[in-house]
């Protein structure tokens, strides 16, 4: 009886790995589709903030033009042309980061706060 609980475990540790293989699998491919899918080479977002609940303010690039707008539920606003001179170039923030680095820096500020 102890020999076939094992190997039942056994069995289901690994059905277990390959569902959660093929669920990284999937969703790895899921995100390139959808990436590709909404890219454009003549509209980008450059950046976005929110100003409250479901209100942003988007600057975006249009061909050559920086044009700002204001987004709010229906409805988009052009708040005029912005000249790209006085944006502010991205620094490398965390959307870049892996799980794993996330996750690393997350469980160096809990040990930092004596947790």
């Amino acid at each position: 009886m102890g020999l076939d609980s094992y190997l039942q475990f056994i069995s289901v540790l690994i059905i277990f790995v390959l569902v959660l293989g093929i669920t990284l699998y999937v969703t790895k491919w899921m995100a390139n589709y959808q990436k590709g899918s909404a890219s454009s080479k003549n509209i980008e977002i450059i950046d976005t903030c929110k100003i409250a609940t479901n209100k942003y303010i988007q600057i975006i690039r249009i061909g050559e033009k920086y044009i700002s707008i204001a987004v709010s539920g229906d409805q988009v606003t052009n708040l005029g042309e912005v000249n790209p001179d006085e944006l502010v170039p991205e620094t490398q923030s965390g959307e870049n980061l892996g799980f794993k680095e996330i996750f690393d820096k997350i469980k160096g500020e809990k040990k930092g706060n004596g947790k």
